[in-house]
């Protein structure tokens, strides 16, 4: 399994000499099966990128999951550009929202006065699944994903995909110290995750911002750090991160994750998630 970050930011994307090391697209990731499928996990504003190269590398077969349907995780549908192809073909994946089913949901970002091109004269065949729901498992080329409710607003669904005894857990925009309607707790989180590869989590605030965020949909980056030491898992990112951390401030807040891994004796492997950065798993 090939994962590859084409957009770790939350909320909103950024640009600045401040971002250039971990970059300013929201949430899209590219996971590249054994046998060179590929799946897409959100549509954010990295997935403008990803739609460019899919195109370049002549890939004209592509699946497609969503975590939930806010903003920062649809906006990029419109620019991805293998949806306004007639030679692709789009299998997408939803889940379960307070808000309407996924085709509806992304249809609306393309909804007058919003984007110039109607959703009606999208050109790719696009075939629409019914939503992966919690406490099943689903076989998506090959990978087996799994999923479990993300503590966050209007609901949404976090996954561990599977492939070759690898296992890669993705919970972005997930609030470990308030448990949001349909959301689950700490200890089950750490059961989803337990002796995973790689764990990213979301980990956009520091404690000092948690006051006045507490309820927002988003996790500390030390409850993310506590969540990867208690499930055991190899390696940890820190995801989603906030619209005004730089990359110095990213930097030191690695640093202290890693100072947090060496008191608890952990050899785990910490780092922040850039964009454009690849895990081989």
């Amino acid at each position: 399994m090939f994962i590859r970050s084409w957009g770790a930011r939350g909320s909103i994307a950024v640009s600045g000499e401040e971002y250039l090391r971990y970059g300013g697209d929201t949430t899209c990731l590219e996971i590249r099966t054994a046998a060179g499928d590929v799946l897409i996990v959100d549509a954010g504003s990295g997935i403008r990128r990803l739609g460019n190269a899919m195109i370049a590398e002549e890939r004209r077969q592509l699946s497609m999951i969503f975590t939930h349907a806010h903003w920062d995780h649809i906006l990029g549908f419109p620019f991805f550009k293998p949806v306004h192809r007639r030679d692709s073909s789009i299998e997408i994946y939803g889940c379960p929202m307070e808000t309407g089913d996924m085709q509806t949901l992304l249809a609306q970002t393309m909804a007058p006065p919003h984007f110039p091109v109607p959703y009606d004269e999208i050109r790719a065949n696009i075939t629409y699944h019914p939503r992966c729901e919690s406490g099943r498992s689903h076989d998506i080329l090959g990978i087996t994903v799994e999923s479990i409710p993300l503590s966050h607003p209007n609901l949404g669904l976090g996954y561990k995909f599977t492939e070759a005894r690898k296992t890669f857990v993705f919970l972005t925009d997930n609030e470990l110290g308030h448990v949001h309607p349909g959301g689950r707790s700490f200890e089950e989180y750490v059961e989803f995750c337990q002796g995973a590869d790689l764990l990213i989590h979301d980990a956009e605030y520091t404690d000092a911002e948690y006051e006045h965020t507490r309820g927002w949909g988003h996790s500390t980056y030390g409850e993310a750090m506590r969540l990867a030491l208690s499930a055991g898992v190899e390696n940890f990112g820190l995801f989603h991160h906030n619209q005004d951390r730089t990359d110095s401030d990213l930097d030191a807040m690695v640093a202290a994750c890693r100072e947090i891994a060496a008191e608890a004796g952990s050899s785990m492997r910490c780092f922040a998630v850039t964009q454009d950065m690849d895990i081989a798993l």
